[in-house]
């Protein structure tokens, strides 16, 4: 990219995998939405509940918005329908402590929380985290995250250049010493 402005990263990607569960959720429950859990009564795990199910305060910060029409790599062609989307939140203060970290969506096999939808699965979310470069950290600076406030007044994330699928989690948050980059592409 030659512009002098980089590109806003996303603030959530999701593996291959966590985007397969969602859709099979979706499925079942409709709509859905994700929180990421501050560590009360399911530790910090990331819930996913039917759309409108956990209500969302106005301090609240959006993430980002999963195209679950999405696989690996791919951006989309088309603006998604509302059903498609699966937006995922986190409480104000646990932003504040986690801005400089790019949440990664991943599934692994075990039970999940009581309280969020895939606990029958027999797999659970997981949260991994990839601490953003200083370059990232900047581009950051020019797009505030939307909030559970400016959500209800109707505001909606611009819409990023940056795949949100990856093919596994390690493709956006690499293992030190392995020589893994993140799949930028």
């Amino acid at each position: 990219m030659t512009d002098a402005t980089p590109s806003v990263p996303r603030r959530v990607r999701a593996t291959a995998a966590a985007m397969d569960l969602l859709r099979r959720l979706r499925g079942s429950h409709g709509p859905l939405m994700l929180h990421q859990s501050g560590g009360c009564c399911d530790g910090s795990a990331p819930m996913c509940y039917p759309a409108g199910e956990f209500v969302i305060g106005d301090r609240d910060v959006l993430l980002g918005l999963l195209d679950l029409r999405l696989r690996a790599g791919e951006l989309p062609e088309t603006a998604p329908e509302p059903d498609d989307i699966a937006p995922v939140w986190i409480s104000g203060p646990q932003f504040a402590a986690w801005r400089h970290t790019q949440l990664v969506l991943d599934v692994v096999p075990g039970r999940g929380s009581g309280f969020s939808l895939e606990s029958p699965e027999g797999f659970r979310f997981l949260s991994r985290g990839r601490v953003y470069d200083e370059t990232e950290l900047r581009a950051l600076t020019t797009a505030e995250p939307l909030t559970g406030a400016d959500w209800e007044r109707g505001e909606r994330p611009a819409p990023s250049v940056e795949p949100q699928v990856v093919a596994a989690a390690a493709d956006a948050c690499p293992v030190p010493g392995r020589g893994t980059t993140p799949n930028t592409r």
